[in-house]
């Protein structure tokens, strides 16, 4: 039930919103995360556009928007424990968006693609 990003972002579709996270081998590729920066609620993304950022011991990292909408919520809790992200980067969301075009989420990865992508 997941699309997947080039950037290594997950979504899942869960109408009426999106929820949205990055992947484990995202998470392994930045070894230890030390802190997230999440946008305001209600704020809008169009797809690809950067909503955050990501920083682990090693780097920075931008984080892109799957799909275009309004922020309707952001995991508040990677504030305090951005460590969850290592541990359980699937169920460690970091935004959810209602979204303003549905469709454009078929441009994204299926998990096979994104497999193959990973390689």
């Amino acid at each position: 039930t997941l699309k997947y990003t080039k950037d290594h972002e997950w979504v899942k579709l869960d109408a009426p919103e999106a929820t949205v996270g990055i992947t484990n081998f995202a998470q392994s590729q930045l070894g230890d995360v030390v802190f997230v920066e999440l946008p305001e609620v209600g704020r809008q993304v169009k797809q690809g556009e950067m909503f955050g950022t990501i920083e682990s011991v090693k780097a920075v990292s931008e984080l892109f928007a799957p799909i275009s909408g309004t922020v309707t919520a952001v995991n508040a809790a990677l504030g305090v424990h951005p460590e969850q992200i290592n541990a359980t980067p699937h169920e460690a969301w970091m935004i959810r968006i209602k979204p303003s075009a549905p469709a454009e989420a078929d441009a994204l990865l299926d998990a096979d693609a994104y497999s193959a992508l990973v390689k």
